[in-house]
């Protein structure tokens, strides 16, 4: 099985894009943790909270990966958190850090920020996409994991993570990659 991360910045597609995937493979993806456990919080959340919820990411994504065939797509990963956590708090617990370096991924697929912002309550810095975008990048580049950047709206995003895992995984042939 290959484990597949979206990740990026807030309103990027994130969660579209591997619903979509999961759906064209007819497997599995993994929700983002997160929108979840703050939305059962009954007051604003606190920086022990993130540690929280990257412990229930990882949970969320070894039950479900037990299901998964071909394919297991993560709607997320310990990365966002770090990143949310450095920048809200600047403190990341070593926990968050340690097992960043443990992620199974096989490639992680980098949503761009070429999408209009879509508000939530949920999200927080609209103003701060091409920030983000870039620390993500740097991240991924700084740990050395396999990335892509995907782009383009609604099917050209899907058609660009098609084409990302293609080339990431060119044993595959078309027949094997989903249905299109």
């Amino acid at each position: 099985m290959n484990r597949i991360a979206i990740t990026g910045p807030e309103s990027t597609g994130k969660s579209r894009l591997a619903r979509n995937l999961a759906l064209c493979f007819q497997d599995v993806y993994v929700p983002e943790y997160a929108r979840e456990y703050i939305a059962g919080l009954n007051r604003p959340y606190a920086r022990e909270d993130i540690l929280e919820i990257a412990k229930g990411q990882l949970r969320q994504e070894s039950d479900l990966a037990r299901k998964a065939r071909r394919f297991l797509f993560c709607d997320t990963e310990l990365i966002v958190t770090k990143i949310w956590s450095l920048h809200k708090y600047g403190h990341c617990d070593p926990f968050i850090l340690e097992n960043i370096k443990k992620q199974p991924y096989d490639l992680y697929l980098l949503c761009d920020i070429d999408l209009p912002w879509e508000p939530d309550v949920q999200r927080e810095h609209p103003h701060l996409r091409q920030f983000f975008f870039d620390w993500y990048k740097r991240e991924l580049e700084d740990y050395g994991f396999p990335y892509a950047v995907v782009s383009g709206e609604s099917g050209e995003r899907l058609q660009s993570a098609m084409n990302a895992l293609r080339a990431h995984f060119p044993e595959l042939d078309a027949n094997h990659l989903g249905h299109q």
